[in-house]
């Protein structure tokens, strides 16, 4: 039964035309992560300033910057850092925002200091939020996934929230809770796993906003050292000479569109195939 719901659930999503657009667009960012070394991918930092402001051409596919480093070489290396980022927040929101969400949906008691705490976090933009966290830590790495994390775990333990407070009331709960179950088993047995298509929705626009948030803080010099290209430092760094190189900032925005509007395409195709509310309206 559980194996022919995951294969209609699939072949929904497979027929669904911005899904699948946003698999490939996104398929192919991580495609140009993961092959970065068999593409030519060396050091990003190499200099060949002879090669200086060397526009796109089969020597050299995405052009070369202002001191001949290979264009394609560090947009490839910034693609594994925006993606690997991404991923590490959509870890962390999936650890603590489930473990928030969860906490502060079951237990009523705890529900408003948990939601108060939530909504304290939340009263503050989220890019000036991340900006004050990222300039108090200083900038790395691991700055930025701390900053992103805390950002949006909030929002994710809100959405989960939302939906274990409707699931905890469902009669199979309350059958399992008057059999003797414990807390920690009905809600892992029987809430969690009834809850997930928000959260999974959630999380795909979590890695969207991450992978978005952190070009703007390394854009800022808040993010990735410089030695560690990432797309906003290779756009913060070809905004000088915009009008002669075109590629240097043009190459590193159209890989963050790309991938933002792969996600979000995965995004909504998720959202209208898992999301029971939208089923029963388009029923």
């Amino acid at each position: 039964m559980r194996r022919s719901l995951w294969l209609g659930t699939l072949g929904r999503l497979l027929r669904h035309r911005a899904f699948v657009i946003g698999a490939l667009l996104f398929g192919a960012m991580v495609l140009l992560a993961l092959l970065g070394p068999w593409l030519g991918s060396g050091d990003p930092n190499k200099l060949a300033v002879r090669f200086r402001f060397q526009p796109p051409s089969m020597d050299h596919l995405l052009g070369t910057d202002n001191l001949g480093r290979s264009m394609l070489s560090r947009v490839i290396h910034g693609a594994q850092l925006s993606l690997m980022i991404g991923l590490w927040v959509v870890v962390l929101n999936a650890v603590f925002g489930v473990l928030l969400g969860a906490v502060a949906g079951y237990f009523s008691r705890l529900d408003g200091p948990l939601m108060r705490f939530a909504d304290a976090l939340m009263a503050f933009p989220s890019v000036l939020l991340a900006i004050g966290i990222a300039a108090a830590l200083g900038p790395s790495t691991f700055t930025v996934v701390v900053a992103l994390a805390v950002v949006y775990i909030p929002r994710t333990a809100r959405i989960l929230r939302a939906s274990v407070l409707v699931v905890r009331e469902l009669d199979y709960v309350h059958s399992a809770r008057v059999s003797g179950a414990t807390h920690a088993h009905i809600l892992w047995r029987h809430i969690l796993p009834n809850s997930m298509a928000p959260l999974i929705v959630q999380l795909s626009f979590v890695f969207a906003y991450a992978v978005l948030s952190e070009a703007v803080l390394s854009f800022l010099g808040l993010g990735a050292p410089p030695t560690q290209p990432s797309w906003g430092i290779l756009i913060a760094e070809g905004r000088g000479y915009i009008r002669e190189a075109w590629w240097l900032t043009f190459m590193p925005g159209a890989a963050i569109a790309v991938t933002v509007l792969g996600v979000n395409l995965l995004g909504d195709g998720l959202r209208d195939v898992l999301d029971p509310r939208l089923k029963i309206e388009q029923g």
